[in-house]
């Protein structure tokens, strides 16, 4: 059997995240850091500054005023969001270096953004909810499966025809699981714990199919594993349950959420998916 963190090696050899978005991860995680110890690290990279910026005051995240700095940004959204949103913008341009002849990117990454809108407004709905670090895990809550689509092409076609072609189309992970012994979330969670990203991301992506055995961030695993489901509706324009991978009852009892809040969500995520493509530069942008 292939070794999931082989593959992962193999990738984060040719794949990494840049100095300075680990230099601001660590910082964040640091007791000792200031916020303007984090302005100082994120005003290093103009055009990551540029783009947090451009994020700060979009419609989605766009605040009641003019973010003009790096630092009013901090201030507003919080040292942990602005380290997230700059995981999700460095993370989502690191993996378009990843090519693959299996699915276009485009689509790939119209189901990644459906999810994290999904994530974001579901999120808002609980009381506990997080919805920028909700966002940006479901941003990157499938990019182990851009990693099997580029290391092991023969066996994710396989486990891609299988899920298209068995009488009972099973889930694409279970089909993974099949044909390879893991899944797409094994190889993810795996590669963001090499990247040393957030603990919360690092489960959020190991376990969105299995919300069940999330131990440390369980509401957030049950939202990106709702959020998951909610895109699939959203993407094909359905209010039915079943046209959606099946949703693990532990997680509506984690979030308290109900069934028709996510279907309600599956109707006003799509609206926003083709701002968030323009601002995270990702294939399919109008």
């Amino acid at each position: 059997m292939v070794d999931p963190e082989i593959l992962v090696g193999e990738v984060a050899a040719l794949v990494s995240l840049p100095e300075v978005v680990m230099r601001i991860n660590a910082l964040v995680d640091d007791p000792a850091t200031s916020a303007e110890d984090i302005g100082y690290a994120v005003a290093q990279d103009a055009a990551l500054t540029a783009r947090l910026l451009t994020l700060a005051n979009s419609a989605m995240f766009g605040m009641s005023r003019q973010v003009d700095t790096i630092n009013r940004a901090i201030a507003i959204l919080g040292t942990r969001q602005v380290r997230d949103l700059t995981l999700g913008l460095s993370a989502t341009r690191a993996f378009s270096g990843i090519p693959n002849d299996l699915v276009s990117m485009g689509s790939f990454w119209h189901h990644s953004v459906q999810c994290a809108v999904a994530a974001r407004q579901l999120a808002a709905r609980c009381t506990r909810g997080r919805p920028d670090s909700s966002f940006v895990a479901g941003l990157l809550h499938d990019v182990g499966q851009l990693v099997l689509f580029n290391k092991l092409p023969g066996e994710s076609r396989a486990a891609l025809l299988m899920s298209i072609d068995e009488p009972n189309e099973p889930d694409l992970h279970l089909c993974e699981r099949a044909v390879l012994g893991f899944d797409h979330a094994v190889v993810g969670g795996a590669l963001a714990r090499r990247w040393r990203l957030p603990a919360t991301l690092v489960e959020c992506i190991r376990y969105h199919h299995d919300p069940a055995d999330a131990d440390a961030h369980p509401l957030d695993v049950a939202l990106i594993h709702i959020a998951n489901s909610v895109a699939v509706l959203a993407e094909v324009e359905s209010e039915e349950p079943a046209d959606a991978p099946a949703i693990h009852p532990i997680a509506w009892e984690i979030t308290g959420l109900r069934l028709e809040e996510a279907l309600a969500v599956a109707v006003t995520a799509r609206a926003a998916v083709d701002e968030v493509k323009q601002l995270f530069h990702l294939p399919g942008a109008h």
